[in-house]
């Protein structure tokens, strides 16, 4: 597989980081403690390169009705300034990624502009599919990501960090961003003024940011952001923290929880899926068949927490039990850092998906108790 490197990636040797392959990049797994960084964002800030991420601008008269077409949310419908988690899906109703849309001001003719980031590894197969979606709608489909760093301030303290870098007359463009909102502002990045578009986003369940910047000057903001922390207050973190912190709060992985042999029903994601809207869009017909078939139906599996009731953790691909008989399989699993106990997704015949329901995991000939509950495990106190 390539290997991609971030702008990032000196910095990361300069902090010592252990690299590992994700989508083809090499990205820091962790600086010293995964440990130490996953508590670093529940109780501080951590500071993230997401650089490998997918930035994919879509531009023109019919950029609101072709994102419509090309992803199953309402698109459309969508205010300025806002971001909408959505999924684009292949014409069986397979998941091709999950992604985050923004809808970003026009631009000065009045051009409707949006931005769509979808995961590392899926970004030139979506960007891909988004091209070819685009025939016979007047829009332009631009993929950015080899230009664009993005970096992501994530915890309790994540906002009074980036106060400290936010001219004050814009303070309130920051405190009042809503979630899952975005807006420009002004970072000062080495005595400059550096218009950034900041995005109240994140896959921690903390409080948190996303920043894109290019790759130019994401040294500089990365510096700037650590420089301005006091000691503790912010704690560069890795992917394996990442993964930690994005299991306790449910968050679905593509590759583990997602994938195209999936859906999204059985990932428990239909309300992301508009079938109301207006006209036709790619795995329509499928989607609404698979809608239909899963309503009621005793049969097929579903995406389920399950929390350990022992001190073992399930991992990825280990069976689930009922009585013995396999009735299910974990997606991801390990140890909660924050709650004391083990967590996993698995998905599981529904008639075992309910919560309460005492099961098993097959660690390695050892049966291990589980039982299913609602999601999150963890829910920040707001």
């Amino acid at each position: 597989m390539t290997e991609n490197y971030t702008a990032l990636y000196g910095e990361h040797q300069k902090l010592g980081a252990s690299f590992t392959d994700f989508g083809g990049w090499q990205m820091p797994l962790k600086y010293s403690s995964e440990l130490a960084e996953h508590h670093a964002v529940r109780n501080a800030a951590g500071l993230f390169d997401l650089s490998h991420m997918g930035e994919v601008w879509v531009t023109g008269p019919d950029a609101a009705a072709f994102l419509d077409f090309a992803l199953v949310g309402k698109i459309s419908a969508m205010p300025v300034g806002k971001a909408k988690y959505s999924l684009i899906c292949d014409t069986d109703g397979g998941i091709i990624d999950d992604l985050i849309t923004y809808r970003l001001p026009a631009a000065a003719d009045g051009t409707a502009k949006y931005l769509v980031v979808p995961n590392a590894g899926n970004a030139k197969v979506v960007a891909a599919a988004l091209r070819e979606r685009a025939a016979g709608f007047d829009v332009t489909v631009q993929d950015a990501s080899a230009e664009t760093s993005l970096i992501a301030v994530q915890g309790p303290k994540a906002q009074d960090l980036l106060l400290r870098l936010v001219p004050a007359a814009q303070h309130a463009d920051v405190t009042g961003l809503k979630y899952y909102a975005a807006v420009e502002v002004p970072f000062l990045v080495n005595g400059a003024g550096l218009a950034l578009l900041l995005a109240r986003t994140g896959y921690t369940g903390e409080d948190g940011f996303e920043i894109f910047v290019p790759n130019d000057d994401a040294v500089g903001l990365w510096q700037a952001l650590l420089a301005v922390a006091d000691d503790g207050e912010l704690t560069p973190a890795g992917l394996a923290s990442r993964d930690s912190l994005r299991l306790e709060a449910g968050m679905p992985l593509y590759g583990n929880e997602l994938s195209l042999q999936g859906d999204p029903y059985s990932a428990g994601l239909g309300p992301v899926v508009a079938l109301f809207k207006e006209g036709d869009f790619v795995g329509k017909a499928a989607l609404a068949a698979k809608k239909e078939a899963g309503a009621g139906s005793t049969t097929g599996r579903r995406l389920v927490g399950l929390k350990g009731l022992g001190r073992r953790a399930g991992r990825a691909h280990y069976p689930v039990l009922k009585d013995g008989a396999v009735v299910g399989e974990v997606t991801s699993g390990q140890p909660s850092p924050t709650l004391g106990y083990p967590v996993a997704l698995a998905y599981v015949d529904v008639q075992h998906a309910a919560p309460g329901t005492a099961l098993d995991v097959d660690l390695r000939g050892k049966a291990e108790p589980f039982e299913v509950v609602e999601l999150p495990f963890y829910k920040r106190t707001k």
